[in-house]
């Protein structure tokens, strides 16, 4: 056992070195070559050790937010995940896990369009900014991710001691979201010319993709298998139960996890009578307001002040499908880059009192939609939200003559 302990504690030394002549401005590829060839791999756990040993003993969480992006190049590979735990489909990690896959799907799509733009004609440059515009839309969708990671996770981590990490890589969250929307503001310049693209690449397009890629690493090779170890099944327990408030990222879990001994507290098909919702003309249960909302012959979307969608109904016949993905989305990243603009226009209408209504209607695949937007306001007044109906009126168009209530059989 004392040999275990003197060879971590050799292997966290040299890795703190290592990481201090980062920090003195040696060459990341001469580190990485001295960390290959002196320890091969360190477990995950004396990784996040190290980092909040350097902390303690005064080196700056800023410089430390600096030093991040070498720091994770020169480990990425040499990290020991042999004793990291497995988690079932559904756990909060996996959740993590998939939505990573979707991340990296969504960077390579960017970064391939990205390098093809110098292919790309001027004649055909509007549709290409649409589409990498659509790419970066969805990236946004991160920051519902890394929410989950600050309010949901490090807290717990914290509380069992761990501190700097969580710090630090908050740091590098708050850098990617400001990345993310300089590149769409970039993107949403309709002066935008080729050549301006061109000269933010290096800038920014390509820094912040990297920077999403690699935070996808040091969740995967850190973050994870540490939380795996220090937090219990209660705390994930704790950390399932408020997801939905924050949302998912571009996945929508196929699995509802629930492990044994733990109170189903999130699941509506176990709420109570008393824990139903009173209003004025009456009452009813969280699984009955689920029924009614599922069985009207609308789609029902609902966004609230914020410009968040929050909540979506989900009859077995959508017309437009929705995935748990869009919860807590600005409902502007939900529509194509070229309807963008009008649903801005729908939400400024709504919200000065200018407008409580915009309906549309649309041919699709031989059915007539009809799809209508109304504000919603309180008593006063005052500004709710938005609410989306969508409902295929092709029957009722066809409709003739009566049917009376006493003709059913």
């Amino acid at each position: 056992m004392s040999e275990l302990i003197n060879n971590s504690k050799k292997r966290k030394e040299q890795l703190k070195e290592l990481i201090l002549k980062l920090h003195r401005g040696e060459s990341a590829e001469v580190v990485r070559q001295q960390l290959t060839a002196s320890l091969k791999n360190i477990p995950y756990d004396e990784v996040v050790e190290v980092e909040q040993e350097l902390i303690e003993e005064g080196l700056p969480e800023s410089e430390i937010l600096e030093l991040c992006d070498i720091h994770g190049a020169v480990l990425e590979g040499n990290v020991d995940l042999s004793a990291a735990q497995a988690f079932p489909a559904g756990h909060p990690v996996d959740v993590f896990y998939q939505e990573n896959i979707e991340i990296k799907k969504v960077v390579d799509q960017a970064r391939a369009l990205l390098n093809n733009l110098q292919h790309i004609t001027e004649a055909a440059f509007h549709s290409y900014v649409f589409d990498l515009l659509s790419c970066f839309n969805q990236l946004m969708d991160v920051d519902k991710h890394y929410q989950r990671k600050e309010y949901l996770v490090f807290p717990h981590m914290e509380k069992k001691g761990i501190t700097g990490p969580p710090k630090v890589m908050w740091g590098k969250h708050d850098e990617i979201r400001d990345q993310l929307k300089g590149s769409i503001e970039v993107l949403q310049n309709k002066e935008l010319k080729k050549s301006d693209l061109s000269d933010a690449l290096d800038l920014l397009f390509f820094p912040v993709l990297q920077a999403l890629w690699d935070m996808v690493q040091k969740e995967e090779e850190i973050l994870f298998p540490m939380s795996m170890d220090v937090l219990s099944t209660e705390d994930w327990w704790n950390i399932h139960k408020q997801t939905l408030e924050f949302g998912f990222c571009l996945y929508d879990p196929k699995v509802e996890w629930k492990p044994e001994g733990m109170p189903e507290e999130n699941d509506v098909s176990h709420y109570s009578a008393e824990g139903g919702i009173q209003l004025p003309s009456g009452s009813f249960s969280a699984k009955e307001i689920m029924a009614i909302l599922n069985t009207l012959p609308v789609d029902i979307t609902f966004v609230d002040k914020f410009d968040k969608v929050k909540y979506f109904s989900q009859a077995k016949d959508r017309i437009f499908v929705r995935n748990r993905s869009i919860i807590n989305r600005d409902v502007r990243l939900c529509h194509p880059p070229a309807s963008a603009h009008v649903v801005e226009k729908i939400l400024e209408d709504f919200k000065s009192g200018k407008a409580s209504q915009a309906p549309f209607w649309i041919q699709m695949k031989g059915k007539f939609i009809k799809i209508e937007y109304f504000a919603l306001r309180d008593e006063k007044g005052e500004y709710l939200g938005t609410l989306e109906v969508s409902q295929d009126l092709s029957e009722n168009r066809a409709l003739e003559g009566e049917r009376r209530i006493l003709s059913y059989s």
